[in-house]
């Protein structure tokens, strides 16, 4: 029987080859079905090669799953196998993982990490070791549990340590320096592990630092998000040139490898013509030879790789997979196409303020045709639902579509930036992008003060009034009534502006939920209390916008309230109050100024600062007014935000994807 099912294995190998899966599986599971027994080992075997094939292949992860968890019983009853019963394991995590059964998963995985306590398989359990902690970190992670990622993380890290494996070492840095970025509980903890991953990457040779591309750029773009949350444009700006510059040499390789590829097979079809003269086909084998050698040096012999013959983990090739780590680990982070469209957003947000909107323009485009691209290989295409599409297929399109909402938005963005609306406008079918652009236009004119400005935004925010209940989501309704208050303020119609920003703020707070856009709120409807004479309900308004933007941190909204409360005090002849609270204002400003000056060292931000600090020196009312909703409006795609403050709103399902209109974009820095 052991001749049979070699016989069958080969047969399977023989049309996976072809690319034929379905007969390749076929052929393995007329082993698993047969009537008559095989050893357990045989059928162990097959099945874990069937799950690997299924999980590479197709989409029946469940199919999968069930090939190893039959693998898992029948590996009970043998005390030895410790490679299989690893890779069994290994395997089952990534399927508990792929249909969202994290709890199972995380069992599976503990099962995993007692086994290799109780083995002696030295350097091969170590690297069990740290694979089985690398997918427990990464469970871990989904749930939330941040420490106890960590603590997974860095068992893996001591383990490559004691292995002397700095590429492996740094895997698991670099792990933990994307925890502690997402988790944030102090600077300190991460400027520790941003270091150590600096120690640990100049302590690998640099030939070697070459050849391991994934790392390179899980790196670099991790020390760009940390110089970005701390706002230190300029050192990021290095590791972005260092981003571009490893992309652009990568593709020009793949290029050429295409090239040499093509050259190649175009050889081996002229080789076994039987007109060749000895002297030609001698030619050709040279130039065969040659092209081969090339190629192998270009691809590397760990740009291809195949776990042991009847089981693991399947081929995957250079095009495919930027490798955080050696198998078993199987680190990847994002496949190629997202890292190279990230890349390419990260470059245009930070043209952007350079000024340089074509080159903006021209990567975006690049992501964007990237994106799409990708998109088209997972089924993702208009009018499919999501429950026609498989969990994997979900999962790894809702990184393609973060991205290409972020693309999009730095896309409106660079028109915005150039004040161009209506181009903004024609950038998208979409009906909410396009609404939001007539409302920042709007805003912008209202600003402006004169009669001819508040006609052209009168103009614009009409017809997006009138649709406003059309929309899926709120943040379009939100937007539009709070500029059409500020419009009917100007217009002096003040008791129907208080009608439409209270309607504003209950929408916003019962759906929308930022408490920011709140604060904003509650603060022209204090100051609406003033116009008004209702000096009762401007005093609750404003010191609850007042908590609001002290607990958000928001400065510039905070000497908003304070300069509606100073006239307040004023108006109702308290000069105590007055007093105390122009002073709480000045230090405010001083505050505000300070900030100012210190963000003026940044080269890429000067001439926005240089605009936002003439206003912040008049620290006039309106001026003040100005800047938190003219400013604002500019500063966020989503909702308007104060000046220069960065919130998240991060997503947590692929489902929330599924609608533009309902997302929460990522808050940017203008």
């Amino acid at each position: 029987m052991e001749r049979v099912a070699e016989g069958l294995w080969v047969l399977a190998d023989y049309e996976e080859k072809k690319g034929e899966i379905g007969k390749s599986v076929k052929c393995l599971e007329a082993i698993c079905q047969s009537q008559v027994s095989f050893l357990p080992i045989i059928e162990i075997k097959t099945r874990l090669r069937i799950a690997n094939l299924l999980l590479n292949h197709s989409n029946n992860v469940n199919h999968a799953k069930s090939h190893l968890e039959r693998s898992q019983l029948l590996l009970k009853s043998i005390p030895s196998c410790f490679e299989l019963k690893c890779r069994a394991y290994s395997l089952l995590s990534q399927c508990y993982q792929l249909v969202g059964a994290i709890p199972s998963q995380k069992q599976i995985l503990n099962k995993g990490l007692e086994l290799i306590s109780t083995s002696e398989d030295g350097f091969s359990g170590r690297l069990w070791y740290c694979n089985f902690n690398s997918q427990l970190a990464n469970a871990l992670t989904i749930e939330g549990d941040h420490h106890g990622s960590i603590s997974a993380l860095d068992n893996g890290l001591t383990c490559a340590t004691q292995m002397c494996y700095p590429e492996l070492q740094m895997f698991f840095a670099t792990s933990i320096l994307h925890v502690h970025l997402m988790q944030w509980e102090n600077e300190s903890s991460v400027q520790d592990a941003l270091n150590r991953c600096n120690v640990i990457w100049e302590s690998i040779e640099s030939v070697k630092r070459q050849q391991c591309l994934g790392l390179l750029f899980y790196n670099e773009l991790l020390h760009v998000f940390y110089l970005l949350r701390i706002c230190d444009y300029k050192n990021a700006v290095q590791h972005v040139d260092k981003l571009d510059a490893a992309m652009k040499s990568d593709l020009q390789r793949r290029q050429r490898i295409k090239d040499l590829t093509k050259e190649l097979d175009a050889v081996n079809e002229s080789l076994p013509c039987y007109d060749l003269s000895y002297r030609d086909r001698s030619s050709l084998s040279a130039k065969q030879t040659h092209l081969g050698e090339q190629l192998n040096n270009l691809t590397g012999n760990d740009r291809e790789f195949s776990e042991p013959k009847y089981f693991g983990s399947a081929r995957r090739t250079w095009e495919d997979k930027l490798e955080l780590a050696p198998p078993p680990i199987d680190g990847e982070w994002l496949p190629k196409g997202a890292i190279y469209a990230l890349v390419d957003l990260t470059v245009a947000v930070f043209n952007r303020p350079k000024g340089l909107f074509k080159e903006c323009l021209k990567r975006i485009q690049s992501g964007l045709q990237i994106v799409q691209e990708e998109l088209k290989k997972y089924g993702i295409l208009d009018g499919v639902r999501e429950v026609d599409l498989q969990h994997t297929a979900i999962w790894i399109a809702s990184v393609y579509l973060m991205l290409l909402m972020q693309l999009l938005e730095n896309k409106v963005a660079v028109d915005l930036t150039r004040s161009e609306f209506v181009e903004a406008q024609e950038l998208s079918e979409n009906k909410s992008m396009q609404a939001m652009c007539c409302v920042y236009a709007a805003i912008s004119y209202i600003c402006m003060g004169d009669a001819e400005s508040s006609a052209k935004a009168l103009d614009l925010i009409g017809p997006v009034l009138g649709v406003m209940d059309s929309f899926t989501g709120v943040r379009e309704k939100t937007s539009v009534l709070l500029a059409h208050g500020f419009l009917l303020m100007r217009q002096q119609n003040l008791q129907e502006a208080r009608n439409r920003l209270a309607f504003g703020l209950q929408t916003t707070h019962n759906t929308l939920g930022n408490l920011q856009l709140v604060s904003q709120y509650l603060t022209v409807l204090g100051n609406l209390g003033l116009a008004l004479c209702d000096t009762v309900q401007a005093r609750e308004i404003l010191r609850s916008s007042l908590t609001l933007a002290k607990k958000l941190n928001d400065i510039p909204t905070q000497i908003w309230v304070l300069s509606n409360l100073t006239a307040m005090y004023q108006q109702l002849g308290e000069k105590g109050s007055e007093m105390e609270n122009h002073d709480y204002k000045t230090k405010k400003v001083e505050d505000l100024q300070k900030r100012i000056s210190n963000a003026c060292l940044s080269s890429h931000h000067v001439e926005l600062i240089a605009k936002v600090k003439v206003e912040a020196h008049q620290m006039s009312e309106i001026d003040i007014k100005r800047a938190i909703s003219g400013s604002s409006m500019r500063v966020d795609l989503d909702i308007p935000e104060s000046i220069g403050l960065e919130t998240t709103s991060p997503m947590t399902s692929s489902s929330r994807l599924m609608d533009f209109d309902m997302g929460r974009l990522r808050k940017r820095k203008a």
